[in-house]
């Protein structure tokens, strides 16, 4: 507990705002396309071409519908967490939560199950359990590090590539993925070399990633509970919020339709029954789990929230109180997403790559492309985009090395997720609804980290 203190202490003095930490990440990534990328033209006009690239990726169009996304989905998941039938079903959970350990234990291990299946969901659940730990602890008079709940909360993001979401493996999986992807980057001659796709049994269903799932639900939560019960330190709690099923005036004339509850539960019931529809549709087809998307998840929030809401009314008071946690997405997104334009269009992300394949051999080959995942990942905080950019690179080392394209697939996920420990980026709905500040939750999620590196890392060498 020293080693996290003093981590504690060194964030409280040097760690900005995550608005700021973008800024300087966007600084040292134009400097490193500069130095490190090759360009047709110099001088101002090198920069001026960085410059383009960022913003680009500023404004890319799909990259900002993927910001509406998440900001709906923290939006809608805070919204049905102010319902009652949620919160009672929550308020369940944290009678559990009767100290500082039983409660990190427990919204880990939750976190990180929710998280395996879906990463959109455990982002979510993870940050509005850790909140309602957090509001029963202040009810309760309970003495809690709410700044370690939080980082329990956020413990689902460094689980999911591994999951049945992973971006990488899922997109493996499609058919002709492989051979679509690998056009272009090698010889016509040398594609018949390549797997056309790579199955989720050699992936996600792998002994070696059933293994490592497992070591994580059980050595995640016993570590945080271990740093609970090493942790003497009190965090200020959130304050209780108000319940929002009680109509507090009286509907007149029109007003009627906001607060009818056969309205509301209607219209709620028919989305629910049309996502029910599509997941159904989904897992008998091609698509499989991958159809539990950013849009599908919005889509079935959406329709719960109208169907437990008492009325509309109700759900549009819930909207305003969890809008304001949406900010921090709003306007650091498209920070990051400058970035990604940076590290893709430059090469930059290529270079990454390239350098660790390079100095690889066939033992060390995974660890590298482990730990290269991890220094993309904080540039690039995006498991589509990173397999985008990386996941080429990848597989034509492990061809020429003669090496197992399946366990690069997984290298590569399981460095994507770990730096998120670290990464800020995915930290955003949670800060938002928790209102905890990333410096407070940074020194445990970091410690995760290192937990995971040596899972990871072990799987690697043993498999």
């Amino acid at each position: 507990m020293k080693i996290i203190s003093l981590i504690e202490k060194a964030f409280k003095s040097l760690m900005p705002s995550p608005f700021s930490i973008a800024l300087v990440l966007t600084a040292i990534t134009f400097t490193l396309a500069w130095a490190f990328t090759d360009s047709k033209v110099s001088g101002l006009d090198r920069g001026g071409e960085i410059l383009g690239f960022w913003s680009d990726g500023l404004w890319a169009q799909g990259l900002l519908a993927f910001a509406v996304q998440m900001m709906l989905m923290l939006v809608l998941g805070h919204a049905l967490a102010l319902t009652k039938p949620v919160d009672q079903f929550i308020g369940y959970v944290t009678q559990f939560c009767t100290n500082t350990a039983n409660s990190a234990a427990l919204v880990t291990l939750l976190t990180v199950l929710v998280s395996l299946f879906n990463w959109g969901l455990g982002l979510i659940f993870g940050a509005i359990l850790a909140r309602k730990v957090g509001e029963h602890a202040a009810k309760k008079g309970i003495k809690l590090n709410y700044a370690l709940i939080g980082a329990a909360g956020y413990s689902g993001l460094m689980v999911w590539h591994g999951g049945i979401s992973g971006t990488a493996p899922l997109k493996a999986a499609e058919n002709d993925s492989i051979t679509e992807m690998m056009k272009g980057v090698v010889d016509p001659s040398q594609l018949g070399e390549y797997p056309s796709s790579i199955s989720m049994d050699q992936t996600i269903f792998s002994p070696m990633n059933l293994t490592v799932m497992l070591m994580l639900v059980v050595l995640l939560p016993a570590f945080m509970y271990w740093l609970g019960k090493r942790s003497k330190k009190e965090s200020p709690l959130p304050s209780i919020q108000v319940k929002t099923d009680v109509i507090e005036e009286k509907a007149e004339g029109a007003e009627r339709l906001d607060a009818s509850r056969i309205f509301s539960l209607a219209f709620g019931l028919i989305i629910f029954i049309y996502a029910a529809y599509l997941f159904y549709k989904g897992i008998t087809g091609r698509q499989g789990l991958g159809v539990i998307n950013p849009n599908f998840i919005n889509m079935l929030l959406l329709g719960l929230c109208l169907s437990i809401h008492s009325n509309v009314r109700a759900f549009l008071k819930a909207i305003d109180a969890a809008i304001v946690g949406a900010s921090g997405i709003l306007i650091q997104f498209p920070l990051y997403f400058g970035i990604i334009g940076i590290m893709t269009s430059s090469g930059l992300a290529n270079e990454f790559s390239s350098f660790f394949v390079a100095i690889s051999n066939e033992t060390t080959y995974p660890i590298l492309t482990f730990f290269s995942s991890g220094i993309v990942n904080i540039f690039v905080p995006s498991g589509g985009g990173q397999w985008t950019v990386q996941g080429p690179i990848i597989l034509q080392a492990a061809h020429d090395l003669g090496l197992s394209y399946s366990k690069s697939v997984m290298a590569l996920s399981y460095g994507d997720q770990i730096t998120n420990m670290l990464q800020p980026f995915w930290a955003l709905p949670l800060l938002g609804i928790t209102g905890l500040k990333a410096k407070s939750i940074l020194p445990y999620t970091i410690a995760l980290m290192g937990i995971g590196i040596v899972i990871f890392v072990t799987a690697l060498i043993l498999f």
